[in-house]
């Protein structure tokens, strides 16, 4: 098991910028790839962003590129998503999520075995 604690959501002005955190704890030794979904009001949950835990490959949806950057903290077990010129179409519950099962890369949300109880960030006009 591998539990997962984000912090780090709020509200900031277009334009603005957030950092999330995700503290993962429990077997994370077992962990292929750790990555952020974010699901809006009456929307699908998707893919933002995805890390590979052993060397640090990174994949991005095409509407975050540029704005945000995922990195990690091996010690820490700290997965972080730096979000910058945030815009209002980035509202949403952002959720961090871990896979374990699969060392295939998936932008599924199926694709991962642990999440997040998610955090939210609102952007205002």
């Amino acid at each position: 098991q591998v539990q997962l604690v984000e912090s780090g959501g709020g509200l900031v002005q277009a334009g603005g910028s957030l950092r999330l955190s995700c503290a993962a704890s429990g077997r994370t030794f077992s962990t292929y790839y750790m990555g952020w979904f974010r699901q809006a009001p009456g929307k699908e949950r998707e893919f933002v962003a995805s890390i590979k835990w052993t060397n640090g490959h990174t994949y991005y949806a095409d509407s975050v590129k540029g704005r945000f950057t995922i990195s990690r903290d091996n010690a820490k077990n700290t997965v972080y998503l730096q979000m910058n010129s945030l815009k209002p179409e980035d509202t949403a519950v952002y959720y961090c999520a871990a896979a374990a099962r699969s060392s295939i890369f998936s932008y599924q949300p199926s694709g991962y075995d642990y999440w997040g109880q998610g955090t939210q960030v609102t952007v205002s006009s």
